[in-house]
Parts: C-alpha cells; structure tokens; sequence
C-alpha cells in the first residue's frame, strides 16, 4: 500500500492503490482461468462485433428490432471491456493492485454502460410490445425518429448516471484498509472500505441507482405481461409460437440479466456466500454479454439467414477477386 503525507506536523496515511482479491484464492487455477476468460472475451467481442456488422450491412436487418440489437451489441463490447481485460491482466502477471484512479474510473464506467442497457432493454420491450400488441400500428408508431430517440435516450441516461458518479465518487476518501474481495470495483464494497462520512453519499447513489434499475425493469415487466395477455389470446396454436418467437431472445436476455443482477444484490453479505457472490457476478459481468449474441444468432432465422448470406458472399469473393 502506497502512502502520502497531509496535514500540518504530523503524516495522515491515504491509500492510493486497491488490491483486488478476485480469484486469487485459486492460484493453481490462474492459468486455466486466464484461458477461459481470455476465449470468452474473444467470442464475446467476435460476436458482438459480427451482430453490429450484420445489422449496418444487410437490408433485411434494417429494421427497429434489429436497430436495438446493433444497439444493445455495441454496448456490450464496451461493458465487457471494462472489466476483462484488467482481469486478465490479473490472473496473467498476478498483479491485482489498481490505482484509486482506476477503480473509480472503473467503477464510473460500469456503472453507466449498467444504466445504459437496463434502459435499452426496456426499449427493446417496447418495441416487442408494439410490435405484437399494436400491429397494425407498428409501422406508424415505431418510425425512425422515435427509434433514434429512444436509443439516444438509453444512452444519455448512461452518461447521466456517468456524470453524477464523477460528481460524487471523489468526495470519498481512503485511508484504510485496501482489499477488495472480487475481480472489479463493486461499489458496496468500496463504500466500506472508505474512511469518510458516507451518509450523505450513500443514499443518493442508491436513490439513483434504484431509479435506473428498477424502474427499467418494472417498465420491462409490464411490456411483458402485456405480450403474453395479447399473445394468450391468439386463438390458433401457430400464431402464438410465431408470436411469441419474435420476442422470446429478448426475453431470454432480460431473465439472465435481471435475474442474476438480483441475486447478487440480493445475497446477504456473509463471508460464507462471497464466493457465490462472485460467481453470480460473473454470469451478469462476463458471460451475459457473450450469451446475446449466441441467444440472438441460434433462436432468430432472419439473423441466421443474413448470416449465411454472409458467409455466401466472403465465399463468392474469396473465389472470384476480380
């Protein structure tokens, strides 16, 4: 741990580093880990990347549906990179320290891209919602206007959210303890490890943070629960499985995300479920953003078939240059 000196005649002692704990427990595993996560952060970015590109290059994808996929995507590829690679790096070199700096900085980041596609999942909801509760509708309503602004909105919230943690998170102080038990800056634990007041602070984050997750996901319910009244009431056994496929993924998506975010917060915090804890983290932090692409790839056949389309091209032109 790294000091500084304040104050008038005498040292006062400030932490400048964390060390985070993360899978250190595990050292005749740190290999094996580095491997697996590097591959996941390789598939993720692959895929991601691919469902971008597939969405700006093939027509048949140009619609809403998929203009929040290509979204949801690129957001994905930020969320994971700030994480995985300072883990990896970690389980590499087996340096775990990181500046204060940086886990704030870290911390900052997340938290918005987190703010980001808890909107952006509710938008893409909306849009199932109209899409199979307001049909004849659908093309009216959903124009493209109204799908820039509700992806520039997801967006903007992130930064919102971005901006109001740069505003606060400097204000805390560490002279303390430094470990921190988990493989990213999770800001439950970093709040402890502060030796400033936290009363004011503490509630405004969770007041906010409680309005950019929770009521994303109350919206996302409700759009939901709307879907399935309008697809129950589909008389014919074809029209309610081709109704609901052309939202199951993203209803996939939502489970996995919310589902693992509310364990995680949820858990008690007692040193016997912290390893759960983690591994529930990682499921959300790591392998959530390579399940989209897999989930959206294997189970949608207009994405399946702009794929192949795809590959039918880079064949074409790998077999005739000129």
């Amino acid at each position: 741990m790294q000091l500084m000196e304040k104050g008038e005649g005498e040292n006062q002692t400030f932490v400048t580093e964390f060390i985070l704990l993360g899978f250190g427990h595990l050292p005749e595993l740190q290999i094996l880990l580095f491997l697996v996560f590097l591959v996941i952060y390789i598939a993720t970015m692959a895929g991601n990347f691919l469902i971008v590109a597939l969405v700006v290059t093939d027509q048949h994808l140009h619609t809403p549906m998929y203009f929040f996929l290509g979204n949801l995507s690129c957001l994905e590829t930020c969320y994971t990179s700030t994480i995985l690679p300072r883990m990896l790096v970690s389980l590499l070199t087996g340096d775990r320290t990181i500046s204060v700096e940086g886990c704030i900085t870290q911390l900052v980041l997340f938290g918005s891209l987190v703010t980001t596609e808890c909107y952006l999942l509710t938008v893409m909801s909306y849009d199932r919602y109209l899409a199979i509760c307001k049909p004849l509708h659908y093309g009216a309503l959903m124009n493209v206007r109204l799908c820039l602004q509700l992806a520039a909105g997801s967006w903007i919230s992130g930064f919102l959210a971005c901006t109001i943690f740069m505003c606060l998170m400097p204000q805390l102080i560490f002279c303390g303890p430094n470990e921190i038990d988990h493989f990213f800056c999770d800001f439950t634990l970093l709040i402890q490890l502060s030796c400033s007041d936290t009363s004011q602070i503490t509630p405004v984050i969770y007041i906010f943070t409680f309005l950019d997750s929770v009521s994303p996901f109350l919206l996302t319910l409700i759009s939901y629960v709307c879907i399935i009244v309008t697809i129950l009431r589909i008389p014919s056994t074809s029209g309610r499985q081709k109704a609901f496929s052309t939202c199951s993924s993203h209803l996939i998506v939502v489970t996995i995300f919310y589902g693992t975010i509310m364990i995680v917060y949820m858990l008690p915090k007692s040193s016997t479920l912290r390893a759960l804890n983690k591994m529930f983290s990682v499921c959300y932090t790591v392998l959530t953003p390579l399940a989209n692409p897999l989930i959206y790839s294997l189970r949608n056949r207009e994405f399946k078939e702009a794929l192949i389309n795809a590959v039918r091209r880079s064949v074409t032109l790998t077999k005739n240059p000129d």
